[in-house]
């Protein structure tokens, strides 16, 4: 077998759940000479990089096309050593090899009619516990921005009723004006939070709590926007409230402020999205300063990457959390990892997964049953891009 093309696809039909915040999935098509042909997506959708990540994907596929499919070692390798920025890393090259690298797996299942799951390893978990991610955007098929803890409490209720024992929320996201903080500059999360934000924060968690019982496990997102003073501040508030894990507590390059953060804060400590490849990791582990990794596997290497990097976590004990934030794609490569690894924690429903514009975007619409998701069975990764999707995307194809 032997990839003939390379299509780079610019998804033109999703929606964001936040108003302003560009959203553009970015998806890998490896077509072979067989007439099978894989997709990946690049962790990219959301941000300020999609236009980046389409570009690399194209920058890439020359060295690609032509090789074997089932080469992902040799084919990972050359991406990584052979294109001279590749060893430098970051978010838009790792984003390059993770898309193309989980397009290849899933060539590898349909052309053996075997899902992934099976060619890492198989079932290790059978049932994959979810949580509801993003709260204060609402929860349900309409996004909205929320400010009273009593919306939250109500947001997350309705996650409650539909089976989730599991939510996550970031409480300084959004101003008591519904804005969103990275383009509202009096909400300052630096330095040193003023006493109405810890206090804002806290009521919206202890909405939460009380609304849903001790039972609820509820996450924090931080999303990097506070530094290390101040998320020691606001998870030293919040630790009464029984939390499940702190993530994304301040910016990750600089590994000894989360080694900081974990020693201050009595909350488990998360973090991932935006570390890359074994390399990026190796320092959180070896500190142990991360206790759930949150690897995307659209950015940290692809579904090959993220395995090793997984195992390499199961030597320190700590758990797993794939980081999903993207198009069904991501969700599809996600669940197939997670089903194999031993030290999978839970798997993260994001809000956008709910809205119709991005279930729309492929042809299988997975969702979770009274909080628990099952592994696709079809061969690859189970998932494809619609017709529709496709007549409407920018693609641009690269052949020998």
């Amino acid at each position: 077998m032997k990839i003939t093309s390379i299509d780079a696809i610019q998804v033109m039909t999703a929606e964001s759940v936040v108003a302003g915040v560009p959203w553009y999935p970015i998806i890998a098509r490896v077509n072979t000479d067989e007439g099978i042909s894989g997709i990946g997506e690049v962790g990219l959708a959301y941000g300020n990089a999609h236009q980046a990540g389409f570009g690399m994907l194209q920058d890439f596929a020359p060295l690609v096309v032509g090789m074997d499919p089932f080469d992902t070692e040799k084919i990972w390798e050359k991406l990584m050593n052979k294109t001279f920025w590749g060893q430098g890393g970051g978010t838009v090259v790792f984003g390059g090899i993770s898309a193309l690298d989980t397009a290849l797996w899933d060539i590898k299942g349909k052309a053996l009619g075997v899902p992934v799951y099976q060619l890492l390893g198989g079932k290790t978990n059978t049932r994959l516990r979810t949580y509801a991610s993003q709260i204060q955007f609402d929860w349900g098929k309409q996004s909205n921005p929320l400010s009273e803890p009593t919306e939250y409490a109500e947001a997350a209720l309705k996650a409650q009723k539909e089976g989730y024992d599991c939510i996550k929320v970031d409480p300084v996201g959004f101003n008591l004006e519904k804005q969103w903080v990275t383009t509202h500059e009096d909400w300052k999360l630096t330095g040193v939070l003023t006493q109405d934000k810890v206090r804002l924060a806290y009521q919206r968690v202890e909405a939460i709590r009380n609304a849903c019982g001790p039972d609820m496990d509820i996450i924090i997102e931080l999303h990097s926007f506070t530094d290390t003073n101040t998320a020691i501040q606001l998870g030293r508030k919040l630790a009464d409230l029984n939390c499940f894990y702190f993530e994304e507590a301040t910016t990750p390059l600089n590994t000894k402020l989360f080694s900081e953060i974990a020693r201050e804060v009595k909350i488990p400590n998360a973090g991932g999205e935006r570390i890359y490849s074994r390399w990026g990791y190796r320092p959180f582990l070896e500190e142990r300063s991360l206790h759930i990794i949150q690897p995307d596997l659209g950015t940290c290497g692809g579904i090959g990457e993220g395995k090793k990097i997984c195992d390499m976590a199961r030597i320190y004990d700590i758990g797993v959390q794939i980081h999903v934030c993207g198009s069904p794609v991501a969700t599809a490569a996600a669940l197939h990892l997670e089903t194999v690894i031993p030290n999978f924690v839970i798997h993260e429903h994001h809000a956008v997964a709910l809205l119709d514009a991005t279930i729309n975007i492929c042809k299988y619409d997975y969702q979770p049953v009274n909080g628990y998701f099952k592994v696709p069975e079809k061969p690859g990764i189970g998932q494809e891009l619609t017709d529709e999707t496709l007549e409407q995307a920018r693609i641009v194809t690269i052949k020998e």
